[in-house]
């Protein structure tokens, strides 16, 4: 009995051309409020440190660095497709943006995410060097 064949994917830097896909591609998450509503205006500044994987012809997954500046970087909108979760999509994502953030010398980088084990997995930890850690105050009940 062989086991069913794993679509295999690309990772690569989003364009602008990708931005009417990802909108369709991060409805869901957004519905199930894991990611938050872009405008695509937003969407479109995603993409210039963004990057999208592909299998079967879709986008089905993306990530993208926001460079605040060259002291800090986030990697924000870190989505897998459902039916692609546990093959590596989303630390080959990760690892573009860090490779990015890298590449444009930025010192730190951090991530917002109620899935703390899976960025930890790709390295990241609570404090940094120093003991700096990122606390946070919501100021209202919902965004």
């Amino acid at each position: 009995m062989s086991a069913e064949p794993v679509p295999a994917f690309l990772v690569r830097p989003a364009a602008p051309g990708d931005v009417e896909d990802l909108g369709r591609f991060i409805e869901p998450f957004v519905a199930r409020e894991r990611l938050l509503p872009r405008t695509r205006d937003e969407l479109e500044d995603l993409t210039d440190n963004g990057f999208v994987a592909i299998a079967d012809g879709r986008i089905v997954g993306f990530a993208a660095l926001e460079i605040y500046s060259t002291k800090l970087g986030e990697i924000r909108s870190l989505a897998v497709a459902d039916d692609f979760q546990g093959r590596g999509i989303g630390k080959a994502l990760v690892k573009a943006c860090i490779d990015r953030a890298r590449e444009r010398r930025v010192f730190e980088l951090m991530a917002v995410t109620s899935s703390d084990e899976f960025f930890q997995r790709c390295g990241f930890d609570f404090t940094l060097p120093g003991e700096k850690k990122a606390l946070f105050l919501q100021t209202r009940e919902s965004y």
